[in-house]
């Protein structure tokens, strides 16, 4: 029996850019204004952008070329679909523009077929050359496939051998046949080759018949399907084995290590090789590997797996995150806390965080004979704070917002870089409300969601509805209501947006959004629940107009997640080259020789007292200074030589756009100060 791995929607775009470019930009303050503008590389990927014609200071003019790759969408696309289509076409720019459509699982229903066929040839291929290994499951995944075997550790040199045996399987072009057998049958017959672990499987299948694939009359497996008719419906240049990995079986650490063989397969070679350009591009803005090149964060193994430690650069990158969050929400009318990372245990078992999430958490530690706990949420804290005094209905709505962390226990195998971690810090906020104050908090929250990730680069999405499950707290009427005041808000926000039904917590329903970063990929960031379960349990209420009690509603909300797997995001969506206002580093001064360093030191004292973030780099030849900045992706760069301390000037660099001409040190901060305050979506000005 194979299990079926839900796919997700990706859409994965390829960038073949300048990663800054230049173009005059209008300004609101004057009509005509000469301008240099420092672009990142998801500006080239917008494609309502197609000329870019320049008029700068260093009077340059780039033309852009850039290929994407895209998937298909859902059936209910995001507010700005990607791009769809096939075959090579020239844009109307006159630059190359290759649009390849890599479909998906849920798209194809051929794809499927030739994944799934591709996991059972492999597994044939395997055990051709391994007549000792064992087979367990081997589901089709987002990519492509896997299967889990009980053997020897494989190598890169084992897994040649493996692809060639599979392309000789699919060569001789066998039949895929299907054959439905009783139990008994099943098991006979497993038993017969000696596969203990599809008596496991054949144990847990409920369905009857038993259902048996075989690939000719030399192989068969457990399986519901479906398949390709036959082995020679793969395209043997349209699929790959990717890697090897260990998996414990049944995801059970007490149970045997498997090796799981990963493998990717498409309809076509075109689309393999797009894909393999994807993957590429991806591994080059791995988060990871950027995030030591540029010295932002690490974790360190004598502090322990999934604790991030936040270094300098990337504390300034963090501030500036936290800076505009804060201002945001104080704007918006929210009250900002700070509580505290640990409580009596006594709080999570009133939560029920003790009952339905225990395995997530660290073990409590005794203090002075009482049980604590470090905080895997938020929300009770926020709750106790509603508690402190009486409310009236007059009081409502009432918001609160925290940069809190929080610790959840995760297995060692995993933690992912910014990804998946132990500590991190969530942008929790929470919302008590009037029933009839519902629609429009939620309205309020998804412009304020909208907002703050337009100014980091967002601006599309993948938008999920979440309605009731089976087992739920609440009576059907608030449901009704409170999936309606849903509705309505992403209505009012013309938003598109799919249905999952019963896909809802059991204390409410809720709104998940995913951003699409530049290489078209999905994350999980904004949330937005109902909840009727804490305020419940808490036994929170408010006097009404006749002096009554009862009970407010209350809405959990994120907008970016946590900050680490935001900042893990940011980095790869940016590839570590940040737009000027995100940039730890604005402007770094170059001197020609240590001669001009007292006027660098001017210079960028200046700069500093200014609010732009400067360094000063020496000690080497100029070429080399300035190829050390443009490898830690600094923006700007200020040249100093005997000619500008003699003018008191600066002479200015920009990456990949080459010199940009000499001014005044004032006129620089200047530039500077009015392209961080005006952070545009697409550009970055710097303006006279």
């Amino acid at each position: 029996m194979f299990v079926v791995h839900r796919s997700t929607v990706m859409a994965a775009f390829s960038l073949s850019l300048s990663n800054h470019c230049f173009r005059t930009f209008p300004s609101p303050r004057r009509r005509h204004l000469n301008t240099f503008a420092i672009l990142p590389p998801s500006f080239a990927v917008q494609p309502h952008f197609h000329n870019w014609h320049v008029n700068t200071n260093a009077r340059m003019l780039w033309r852009a070329k850039f290929s994407y790759v895209a998937t298909e969408v859902t059936e209910t696309p995001p507010p700005v679909p990607p791009p769809a289509g096939g075959g090579d076409t020239d844009a109307d720019t006159g630059a190359d523009r290759v649009k390849v459509v890599l479909p998906t699982n849920e798209s194809s229903e051929s794809l499927l077929r030739i994944r799934h066929t591709c996991a059972h040839v492999m597994a044939m291929a395997v055990q051709k050359l391994y007549p000792k290994a064992k087979v367990t499951i081997g589901p089709w995944i987002e990519n492509g496939f896997y299967y889990d075997f009980d053997m020897e550790p494989l190598t890169d040199k084992d897994l040649k051998n493996v692809k060639k045996e599979m392309d000789r399987i699919i060569g001789r072009n066998l039949p895929l046949i299907r054959e439905e057998v009783t139990r008994d049958e099943a098991q006979r017959r497993i038993m017969s080759i000696n596969e203990p672990y599809k008596i496991e499987i054949l144990e847990s299948i409920k369905e009857e018949p038993i259902t048996i694939y075989h690939i000719g009359d030399e192989w068969w497996d457990l399986c519901a399907g479906p398949h390709v008719d036959s082995t020679g419906n793969i395209n043997r240049k349209a699929f790959e084995l990717e890697s090897v990995a260990g998996a414990y079986w049944r995801g059970d650490t007490n149970k045997p290590m498997l090796q799981r063989v990963y493998g990717t397969a498409w309809e076509s070679e075109k689309q393999l090789k797009a894909y393999l350009h994807f993957k590429e591009e991806a591994k080059r803005r791995d988060h990871r590997r950027i995030g030591q090149d540029l010295d932002l964060f690490s974790i360190q193994d004598d502090a322990g797996g999934g604790l991030v430690f936040w270094h300098p650069k990337g504390s300034i990158i963090r501030h500036i995150i936290e800076d505009s969050w804060k201002k945001i929400h104080i704007q918006k009318g929210y009250d900002l806390l700070y509580t505290p990372h640990v409580a009596k245990a006594d709080l999570w078992k009133v939560s029920g965080h003790l009952d339905f999430y225990k395995e997530n958490m660290f073990d409590q530690m005794e203090i002075e004979e009482e049980l604590y706990q470090l905080r895997p949420m938020n929300c009770p804290y926020h709750v106790l704070v509603y508690k402190r005094k009486l409310h009236s209905y007059r009081d409502f709505p009432i918001r609160v917002a925290e940069l809190g962390t929080v610790y959840r226990y995760e297995l060692s195998g995993s933690l992912h870089g910014l990804f998946r971690v132990r500590g991190f810090t969530q942008d929790d906020a929470h919302i008590f409300c009037l029933e009839d104050q519902l629609k429009d908090e939620i309205r309020g929250v998804l412009d304020l969601t909208e907002e703050i990730l337009l100014q980091f680069g967002f601006d599309k999405y993948i938008v999920n509805l979440s309605t009731r499950p089976e087992k739920a707290v609440g009576d059907d009427d608030i449901w009704e209501k409170a999936t309606l005041a849903l509705k309505d808000a992403l209505n009012d926000k013309r938003w598109s947006y799919q249905i999952d039904e019963g896909g809802g917590a059991f204390y409410g329903p809720k709104i998940d959004l995913k951003i699409e970063d530049a290489l078209g990929r999905k994350w999980q960031c904004s949330t937005i629940q109902v909840d009727f379960n804490l305020p419940q349990r808490f036994d929170i209420t408010y006097a009404d107009s006749d002096q009554k009690k009862k009970r407010p509603i209350m809405i959990h909300r994120a907008v970016l997640g946590s900050l680490e797997r935001f900042f893990g995001v940011l980095i790869e969506h940016y590839a570590g080259d940040f737009p000027l206002w995100l940039s730890p580093i604005h402007a770094r001064v170059l001197p020609v020789t240590d001669l001009q360093l007292e006027y660098c030191n001017e210079v960028t004292k200046r700069m500093k007292d200014n609010g732009v973030r400067a360094e000063i780099s020496s000690g080497e030849r100029l070429p080399k200074l300035i190829r050390t900045s443009e490898k830690l992706k600094i923006p700007l760069m200020a040249v100093v030589g005997p000619k500008e301390v003699e003018t008191r000037t600066v002479t200015v660099r920009s990456r990949f756009g080459g010199e940009l001409g000499t001014m005044t040190v004032d006129d620089f901060i200047c530039r500077i100060k009015y392209a961080v305050e005006n952070k545009t979506l697409d550009s970055f000005i710097c303006s006279t």
